[in-house]
């Protein structure tokens, strides 16, 4: 079993020295501070996730809620302005924290890149450390790569790198290998933390900021405790409140009837709101489907644009410039 040092915090997997570049005494204390600040929120707010799913099974179908109607119906309140490198999102790749991808994905010429710890990356605890020394290495510009074959993969320099935003698990998933007073901890707090702590001041030095997905999310609640877990941790570093930002992710039919709360909670951490997209890649060796395939990106990409959307997100690099017409 790893020491970690940090009294109440036990790692249950082993570590290797380049992970515990990642796993510092100093990071894995701020973990713990942000479980023992609000693990018991985030649990207060998946309980009310399984009592609203009942009301559902009985016929109470989910609509606007009364509470918030007077947020809807206010039209002082703003939103942030754009932060630095997210001014221009009309397209953004996604991808897994893999490091040949994510150089890939830095590369691409997309304005944006998320790169994801959650949906495209399996949770294993090699592929979430190793991503977390990936995220690392790019924000502080040194990430390379050799594959087998010897080619090797760098970061252009031309300047045209992706602004770097980091999606960590949704509120319902755990981390299990990390134990903070003998309670599993949050796999998005663990997500969130390391990044955070590790890339951060690094990440406005370079002229952008630490700025982060939002998934899974089916309640403005849920938004609001992103919110305070934003404020706490900038506090913590001694950053300015309103550096970071978060982009909300309109994945659930709860979070439809609750987008301009969702905008209002985070309110100077808001970098907007994203409702996904339809995933499709280039096809090989098949240029009958690789054509259907890009047939289905550009109709969607234009069914997009008809619908209001100021931006768009592709899945491989070579849809950047498709999604760009």
């Amino acid at each position: 079993m790893f020491d970690s040092k940090v009294p109440g915090v036990t790692i249950l997997a082993k570590v290797t020295p380049e992970q515990a570049q990642i796993l510092t005494p100093e990071a894995l204390q701020f973990v713990a501070t942000l479980h023992r600040s609000f693990n018991g929120t985030r649990k207060s707010l998946l309980q009310k996730r399984v009592l609203r799913q009942q009301q559902i099974d009985q016929g109470i179908l989910p609509d606007f809620l009364p509470e918030t109607k007077a947020i809807r119906d206010d039209v002082a309140w703003r939103g942030a302005i754009p932060a630095p490198g997210l001014a221009d999102r009309r397209v953004e790749i996604t991808g897994p924290v893999d490091r040949k991808m994510v150089i890939n994905a830095l590369n691409s010429g997309a304005a944006t890149f998320m790169a994801d710890f959650e949906d495209s990356n399996a949770p294993t605890w090699e592929n979430n450390i190793s991503g977390q020394i990936n995220m690392k290495d790019a924000i502080h510009q040194r990430i390379s790569y050799t594959a087998p074959n010897g080619k090797q993969y760098n970061i252009r320099k031309d300047g045209k790198v992706a602004t770097l935003i980091v999606r960590p698990r949704g509120w319902h998933l755990d981390e299990k290998h990390v134990l903070v007073d003998g309670q599993v901890t949050s796999g998005s707090l663990f997500d969130f933390a390391l990044y955070f702590f590790h890339n951060a001041k690094k990440s406005v030095e370079i002229g952008i900021g630490p700025y982060f997905y939002l998934p899974k999310m089916e309640s403005h609640l849920e938004a609001r405790l992103w919110n305070d877990v934003f404020n706490l941790s900038q506090d913590y570093i001694g950053m300015p409140r309103g550096t970071i930002r978060g982009t909300c992710l309109i994945e659930t039919i709860m979070a439809a009837f609750e987008m301009e709360e969702f905008i209002y909670e985070l309110r100077e951490h808001s970098a907007g709101l994203n409702c996904g997209m339809a995933a499709q890649i280039p096809i090989k060796n098949n240029e009958a489907a690789n054509k259907a395939a890009m047939d289905k990106v550009y109709n969607d990409k234009l069914r997009e644009v008809k619908a209001g959307h100021d931006g768009t997100w592709v899945a491989h690099p070579d849809l950047v410039k498709l999604a760009l017409k």
